[in-house]
Order: C-alpha cells, then sequence, then structure tokens
C-alpha cells in the first residue's frame, strides 16, 4: 500500500500549523493513502485529575483499569478524533473517523493483563477496509484496539502507529512529538540505524520519554517501512531512521 502514516500526540494536535496541512494535501494529491494515529495521553490524565480517578504508570506504561479505559475511550473517540476531524475538515480535506469497532479495524491482545490492566498490543488490522476507507479521504484513527473476545484494549500511540505500519507495509512512518527529533547536546542527530540505539541509551542520549518512539520506529523498519522520521513538525527534517546509513 502506498501509504504515509503519522503519528499525533494528544499535546501535538492543538499546534498543527498550516505547513502540516498543507504537507498532507501535497501526499493526497499526489496519490498517496494518508492515516493520522492520535494519541491523547496529556488530556487522559487532566481528565484523570478532574474526576479524581489515580494515574499509576509501570515502566512508562499507563495502568489501565476499568475506569481509566472509560476515560480513554471518552478522550480519545469524544474529544481528540473529533478536534482533528474539524482541523482537517477546516482546512479543505476529506478525513473520516475511524476505531477498532469498525468493521474490526484494530485486533490485539492484551500485554500483561495482570501488570497493566487493559494494556495492548496490535495484532492484525483489517487492511482490505481500510484501503478502500483511505481512498480519496484521509483517515483519522484512535490507537484502540479489540480482542478477538470484543474487550477493548488501550495501545500506546507510538507503538500503534509503527504496528500499522509494520501490518501494512508502509513507506513512511512520522512520529510528531514536543522536540525537534533526537537531541544529542542540544542538536538534532539527523540520521540513525537501528545499532546505535544500545549505545545512545548507555550514554544517556535516549530517555524514558524517546525510548518507546525508537523501539517503535526500529520494530518498524525492521519490517519493511523505509523510513521513520522522529520530529516536532512534517516539514522539519528532525531524525530519520533507517535499516541502513546508506540507504
Amino acid at each position: 500500500m502506498n501509504l504515509i502514516i503519522v503519528k499525533i500526540g494528544g499535546n501535538a494536535i492543538s499546534k498543527l500549523n498550516s505547513e502540516f496541512f498543507e504537507q498532507l494535501r501535497q501526499w493526497h494529491q499526489a496519490g498517496k493513502k494518508v492515516l493520522l494515529i492520535h494519541g491523547g495521553g496529556p488530556q487522559i490524565s487532566q481528565l484523570s485529575a478532574k474526576m479524581h480517578i489515580p494515574t499509576h504508570k509501570k515502566n512508562g506504561i499507563r495502568v489501565t483499569d476499568e475506569q481509566t479505559l472509560a476515560l480513554t475511550k471518552m478522550v480519545l473517540l469524544g474529544n481528540t478524533q473529533p478536534a482533528l476531524l474539524m482541523r482537517l475538515a477546516h482546512e479543505g480535506l476529506a478525513a473520516i473517523g475511524l476505531n477498532a469497532s469498525d468493521q474490526q479495524m484494530l485486533t490485539g491482545t492484551y500485554v500483561d493483563r495482570a501488570t497493566y490492566g487493559a494494556v495492548g498490543c496490535i495484532t492484525g488490522v483489517n487492511e482490505l477496509a481500510l484501503s478502500k476507507l483511505l481512498n480519496g479521504q484521509i483517515g483519522v484513527l484512535a490507537p484502540l484496539a479489540l480482542t478477538p473476545d470484543g474487550d477493548w484494549l488501550n495501545v500506546n500511540a507510538d507503538t500503534a502507529a509503527a504496528d500499522v505500519a509494520r501490518v501494512l507495509k508502509a513507506s513512511q512512518l512520522y512520529l510528531l512529538t514536543d522536540v525537534p527529533g533526537v537531541l544529542k547536546d542540544g542538536k538534532v542527530i539527523s540520521a540513525m540505524i537501528p545499532q546505535d540505539l544500545p549505545h545512545l541509551i548507555e550514554e544517556k542520549v535516549i530517555t524514558d520519554g524517546m525510548q518507546p518512539k525508537l523501539s517503535a520506529a526500529v520494530r518498524a523498519v525492521h519490517a519493511g517501512v523505509q523510513a521513520v522520521r522522529i520530529t516536532d513538525q512534517l516539514t522539519h527534517p528532525g531524525t530519520t531512521l533507517k535499516m541502513e546509513a546508506n540507504d
């Protein structure tokens, strides 16, 4: 599939500029299929605090009990996804909101139910349905999955984007974040290969916040995604991860 996937963090949605939408427009006009996968972590944390629902994280993963899962669905499907769809409509871009319940769009399994609750990883994507839906419109997909038994799962948005990119053999994956790329001594590392990761972690260049993104990126390029770019804007070069330095 001639597909570009863009993961947008919850904080990034409000900061999207006209250049972002112009890039989407150019891709669309060039015949590429575009899928946006959106997070909502900050909004989930804010609403949890307002509703006095405790937030627990283990190993950087949000423990998702029944209350937290309901709140996560409420934020992703009732807040961040509609906000992104409204921005796209305002920019004159045709788009469709999608979630796991649409033709079993995303199926998944529990990561470790005893430890993390309803946190999952993606095991399947309805490629046929998604391919048809992305003809002529941009997809906006929430990072939630359903088990074969119909249980909802909360999936890390970076992981979800990488897994969908892997399954659909996307040509490019963009992980938008609030920093311009992977930073070393205050400067963006422009290019990386998977073998760079261990020593950058050892040197504490890559810390907890960036590790999940890069782990997801490495899985994606190992699975055949040509390039993964970590950046704060689509038009900024950021850090590009590929399998080979000269690729």
